[in-house]
């Protein structure tokens, strides 16, 4: 199925900064320009499939596939081919849980167990607004030791992955943290169906896909057929192994939905378009929460806000799952939305080849390096905190320009200056305070002690 938008000659106009100097460097259009870097990944035999769209208003720059949805058949992907999207599922169930709220069903400052009677906070006063920003400070699903032995079993209930979330203990106390966690939002899933008295698949199709006419979205299925549904592969040394199939017991609220480019920039445009929730209910949604003691985060209620790496406002999610990987986000200084899906895993992030097509279409500058004119020496040393699954173990060690960290074990690499005491790695902030190093991701936020 095609984009609901108006198709325009690709190579418009466009007055940016980063396109004109591009231009005038390739010669390339460009349309040129945004199809080879969708499609790199498939060219650089980095990837199985790629579906990218990018779309500008009601103009649709980029709307392709590239590569092979079936390698086994050797089938091309079409450009409304089905994917698992992953953890975009999460948009679509805070969506859930704030158009409840709209409608005066819950509130996010209710208890969970308000709706949950039988799970057990071991103290906490977890509230909906905490799993949709993961501050809830329960062990995630998928970071149990019992994970990996079930994950692929077919007849794994629902109750059971239910009563192995109650059976863990707490990470951290509820709010003075933040980590990435699939608990939280399968235990959202489940307030879904109890204020709506709907199942969550079918609040989904009835609620958000129908009314939206995403006819090529639903919740996986492993076992129905689907036309043009892409297969899911990994890809590592250049070799292409099927994925296992999924089975979507476990995923459910937090990473269960398909869907395809098409249908995601129908979702996309319509949810920063005001067609899905309340002005109050998305200011909320896509605002950063905050700890209890204040600190700022950079993530909504199941959607990250903040800064790409080149410093363009993005609001959006990724995902992955086995087999697939996918990204679906919105730059509203430019109301652009961009979506990228992968059927493999391994070596393309979706995230990154969304940032690239952005760049082409918004004005940015590359940051300046400058050197850190502190003093380094009494940041060097070991920290350890709270990670997902695991502590976190980060060395520093001064380098030329400031300091070079390694994580977990990692190979040392340079951490450039921001400001103040904050340094940067990837997408990963560091900032030293109190003898303490503050870590924060784009949906993690843990005080790492010094050892």
């Amino acid at each position: 199925m095609q984009p609901r938008f108006r198709p325009t000659v690709l190579a418009l106009a466009l007055t940016t900064l980063a396109a004109a100097d591009a231009a005038a460097q390739t010669g390339r259009t460009l349309a040129q320009r945004l199809d080879s870097l969708a499609g790199a990944g498939v060219l650089e035999n980095r990837a199985v499939g790629t579906v990218a769209a990018v779309v500008k208003g009601t103009d649709t720059l980029l709307f392709n596939g590239y590569g092979r949805a079936n390698v086994e058949w050797d089938v091309p992907m079409p450009a409304d081919a089905m994917f698992e999207i992953g953890s975009v599922t999460k948009q679509f169930t805070a969506a859930a849980i704030l158009q409840l709220r709209d409608e005066g069903k819950l509130s996010l400052d209710d208890e969970i167990t308000k709706w949950l009677p039988d799970f057990d906070t071991r103290g906490n006063k977890v509230t909906v607004r905490q799993l949709l920003d993961h501050t809830s400070g329960m062990v995630g699903l998928t970071e149990m030791p019992e994970f990996d032995l079930l994950v692929w079993n077919q007849r794994f209930p629902r109750d059971s992955a239910y009563a192995l979330i109650k059976r863990y203990p707490f990470q951290f106390p509820t709010g003075t943290a933040q980590m990435y966690n699939n608990s939280a939002f399968w235990l959202a899933g489940l307030i879904v169906e109890k204020a709506s008295g709907m199942t969550y698949e079918d609040y989904v199709e009835q609620r958000i896909f129908a009314p939206l006419g995403m006819t090529r979205s639903m919740y996986c299925d492993s076992g129905e057929h689907v036309p043009r549904r892409a297969n899911g592969y990994r890809v590592r040394d250049g070799v292409i192994r099927r994925a296992p199939t999924n089975v979507h017991t476990w995923p459910f609220a937090a990473g269960s939905i398909c869907s395809t480019a098409g249908d995601l920039v129908t979702w996309v445009t319509a949810l920063h378009g005001g067609k899905v929730l309340s002005p109050r209910s998305y200011r909320e949604m896509t605002t950063p929460s905050t700890l209890a003691d204040g600190t700022p985060l950079r993530y909504g209620l199941g959607i990250g806000v903040g800064k790409d790496s080149r410093g363009l406002t993005y609001i959006g999610h990724g995902g992955s799952i086995s087999g697939f990987t996918a990204e679906a986000g919105w730059y509203p200084d430019a109301q652009l939305a961009v979506v990228v899906l992968v059927n493999s895993n391994g070596n393309v992030d979706p995230g990154d080849v969304g940032g690239e097509l952005a760049a082409e279409l918004l004005p940015w500058q590359r940051p300046t390096v400058a050197p850190f004119t502190g003093d380094a020496a009494p940041l060097v040393g070991t920290y350890r905190g709270p990670g997902r699954g695991r502590d976190i173990v980060v060395q520093v060690t001064q380098a030329p320009q400031g300091i070079a960290v390694s994580i977990n074990g990692g190979s040392p690499r340079p951490a450039p200056w921001v400001e103040g005491m904050t340094f940067r790695v990837g997408s990963t902030f560091l900032t030293f305070r109190g003898g303490d190093l503050h870590l924060s991701g784009g949906s993690a936020y843990s005080v790492l002690k010094r050892q």
